[in-house]
């Protein structure tokens, strides 16, 4: 499975599927654009944000789904799938991935009213979008977060030895690139792991994640991304940010996610005040692999309901 076949499968029916390029003042991000010419769909259109290692791809079943209420566009964080990279000497910062969001929609969806955009956001997407909803609230109508609810947080002890971690690693750089002889063996090494999925879901992702070199394939995501974050947010800032979400939020709870065994998610929760939350099986790809219907059903009728 890649970008090419999803894209073809779906003109064959009602739903359009296309390559889109979102230029930014230092970046050009890539992504995929679902729609569906002549249906009575609504604005305001749908932006997806993937997870941490993931891409656009992720949302091949949820895209076109939702593509019958409104345009949906499925973006490539930097460093991931088919967008550029930092230039040298950067990192790649959360609030960075923030600001990125904060100017695809100021660039490409700011005409379209008061509330420009519906947000759904996987794992560091849904911690994306939920920053991006607390900052702008006026921009959002709705928002989405699959098995993500808040930044990953660390105690304010850790905040020296995390930076110390960091520059040690900046400094010594990453390790040499490993080269696959075929896409189906890098699915497997992606198929283990913190969040680990299926080989179908694997081959789903892995081809937009790769470029060709001789001799096979290698990661074309950008190899900083696996580098420590100099600094992490503390409890107390991720409860500050989702108090001030003030957007009707819903948090789609994997049973077999990451975050089914987190400590003091009922506090997160509680902070965002316009929140429903719906439990679904699968694990933290629950949107991509093994059965998803109860992701899209969740989705849909919550970015459906006026």
């Amino acid at each position: 499975m890649n970008d090419a076949s999803v894209c073809d499968r779906a003109r064959s029916g009602v739903i359009q599927c296309s390559e889109r390029t979102w230029s930014l003042k230092n970046i050009d991000l890539a992504g995929l654009s679902w729609s569906c010419p002549g249906c009575a769909s609504r604005t305001p259109p749908t932006l997806l944000l993937h997870g941490w290692l993931d891409n656009s791809l992720t949302f091949e079943k949820l895209g076109p789904t939702l593509a019958g209420l409104s345009d949906v566009h499925a973006i490539d964080m930097a460093g991931h799938g088919k967008s550029g990279h930092r230039p040298a000497g950067q990192s790649y910062l959360l609030m960075d991935y923030v600001a990125d969001l904060a100017e695809v929609i100021d660039r490409y969806f700011s005409e379209q009213g008061t509330a420009p955009v519906d947000l759904v956001g996987h794992s560091l997407g849904g911690i994306v979008c939920g920053l991006y909803a607390a900052a702008f609230p006026e921009n959002v109508r709705r928002l989405v977060m699959i098995d993500s609810i808040g930044a990953i947080s660390r105690p304010v002890s850790e905040t020296v030895p995390q930076l110390r971690r960091s520059i040690k690693k900046r400094l010594n750089g990453s390790g040499k690139s490993v080269v696959y002889p075929d896409l189906a063996t890098a699915a497997r090494a992606r198929e283990g792991g913190v969040s680990p999925l299926s080989h179908e879901a694997a081959l789903t992702l892995v081809p937009r994640n790769m470029e060709r070199v001789d001799g096979g394939y290698v990661w074309r995501t950008d190899p900083r991304l696996r580098h420590p974050s100099p600094l992490m947010m503390s409890e107390e800032q991720v409860l500050a940010t989702l108090e001030a979400i003030e957007t009707p939020t819903l948090f789609v709870r994997a049973e077999q996610g990451l975050l089914s065994y987190h400590k003091g998610l009922d506090d997160r929760a509680s902070r965002i005040r316009h929140l429903n939350t719906v439990d679904v099986p699968g694990g933290h790809h629950c949107h991509l692999d093994g059965e998803t219907h109860a992701v899209e059903d969740a989705v849909g009728a919550f970015l459906s309901d006026e």
